[in-house]
């Protein structure tokens, strides 16, 4: 199958997907989703939901009043998701960048992809998987994350891939496009997917047991 092949037999099979959108129960906000995506890095989300509600309690995810905290106010807020010495820093930073746009996303969506992303990588503690999830669920620009969970399931369907990021994110934009909400329910269909079926004997009793994705 090709890759927009897979995405319509996932979307057909699985249904779908509740994902961290504004305005749903999980996500009230972008600048919520912002955060989330670099609290949420190298832990699971029972951790980051009580550094979310300490940031909201203590700032109501307005930037600017982010903007107000330091490494030492922010860091007891945070403490729960770990690695708060490095998550603290990305979170003064990405704020400032926002201050920068003077916290207008709406001109921030009217920005191409390229130079958005460009800048959230310059920030440190932003990483690729950070940059495109902010750029997708909050910044209104479709694009293909390339996490644990799409690496394994293209090895389990037969694709030979290339090892970086970049490389890998490459082939598949070059075979895949559609609709913003086509890439965000990809991105969550491969992840609810991973999340279910994590070995290779679980993936040969899926409904994907026997296909070949052709790249």
């Amino acid at each position: 199958m090709t890759i927009t092949e897979l995405y319509h037999a996932m979307a057909q099979t699985m249904g779908p997907q509740p994902w961290l959108r504004p305005g749903t129960p999980w996500a009230e906000t972008p600048i919520e989703i912002m955060l989330g995506a670099i609290l949420v890095q190298n832990t699971n989300w029972r951790n980051v939901e009580p550094a979310l509600v300490n940031l909201k309690r203590v700032t109501g995810f307005a930037p600017a009043k982010l903007r107000e905290l330091t490494p030492a106010t922010i860091t007891p807020l945070i403490r729960s998701s770990g690695f708060y010495r490095r998550k603290g820093p990305a979170i003064l930073a990405l704020a400032a960048w926002l201050g920068q746009a003077n916290d207008d996303l709406a001109a921030l969506k009217r920005r191409d992809a390229a130079s958005l992303r460009t800048e959230l990588l310059a920030i440190t503690g932003i990483g690729n998987e950070t940059a495109d999830y902010i750029l997708m669920y909050t910044l209104d620009h479709g694009t293909f994350m390339v996490d644990t969970y799409a690496r394994r399931l293209f090895a389990w369907l037969g694709a030979t891939m290339p090892k970086t990021y970049p490389a890998f994110q490459r082939q598949v934009l070059a075979q895949f496009s559609g609709e913003l909400r086509d890439y965000q329910e990809f991105h969550a269909l491969i992840d609810e997917f991973g999340k279910q079926v994590k070995t290779a004997a679980d993936f040969d009793q899926s409904f994907l047991a026997g296909h070949q994705l052709k790249i």
